[in-house]
């Protein structure tokens, strides 16, 4: 008598996990995309009466960097506010191979107020590190440290250059002139021979690494900060 076919085993299927009876949950309407972090959206209507405000910006939102007392504003309103309080110290850079960090020292500027910063040798600066700031901060030219020389003494600023060098003596401890104009060098070079002629004084700022100077930029800011604790209200 012949033999059965032999069957395939049916297949083994994985064991399914116990369902607990839960309470249907509404999906609810869809969750609204994140906003930005930064700035306000459309501003509702009607919009104020008020001239200082860009109708675009009311309409579209301000994402600007600027402070909240400053949204909607356009432009040209901001200025002119700044220009009304604006710190009589200024602050001046060498530019004699398109530093960086001179858009660093402009928005450091503006963030605490100077009247103006004035860029030494060449005109065309990186404005990338400024982060827009300098449509609210004047920026001027000059192509040599004698000229700015003859500048500073048409516009009363006394030139007090930062640097390390042999003699500078700690800004730390020195007062600095309200009417102070905050000169530094390019950066890795430093003050170029020209630029240490024309100070009043040099002034350094105390390190304790191995490093033989700190960045440019951040010389600035602290040198600035300096005059705003000796001066600003």
């Amino acid at each position: 008598m012949p033999a059965e076919p032999t069957l395939p085993a049916e297949p083994t299927l994985p064991a399914q996990p116990a369902v607990s009876a839960q309470p249907a949950v509404s999906a609810g309407p869809p969750a609204e995309p994140p906003t930005d972090s930064v700035g306000v959206g459309p501003h509702p209507q009607p919009w104020p009466d008020d001239p200082r405000l860009d109708p675009e910006l009311l309409r579209d939102g301000d994402r600007r960097n600027v402070v909240d007392a400053y949204r909607y504003w356009t432009v040209d309103a901001i200025v002119a506010d700044l220009d009304t309080r604006r710190h009589p110290f200024a602050v001046a850079i060498e530019n004699w191979r398109h530093d960086l960090n001179i858009g660093t020292v402009v928005r450091t500027a503006n963030a605490f107020l100077a009247r103006e910063v004035i860029v030494v040798g060449n005109r065309r600066w990186n404005r990338r590190g400024a982060m827009v700031t300098d449509r609210y901060q004047h920026v001027s030219h000059v192509p040599s440290a004698v000229e700015l020389a003859v500048y500073a003494a048409k516009a009363g600023y006394e030139i007090v250059a930062v640097d390390n060098l042999p003699g500078a003596v700690p800004l730390e401890t020195f007062t600095l002139p309200a009417n102070s104009l905050l000169l530094f060098g390019q950066e890795g070079t430093g003050l170029s021979p020209a630029a240490r002629e024309v100070a009043g004084a040099v002034c350094s700022i105390a390190q304790f690494g191995s490093t033989r100077s700190i960045n440019a930029g951040v010389a600035a800011g602290i040198a600035m900060h300096a005059w705003i604790r000796q001066h600003a209200s």
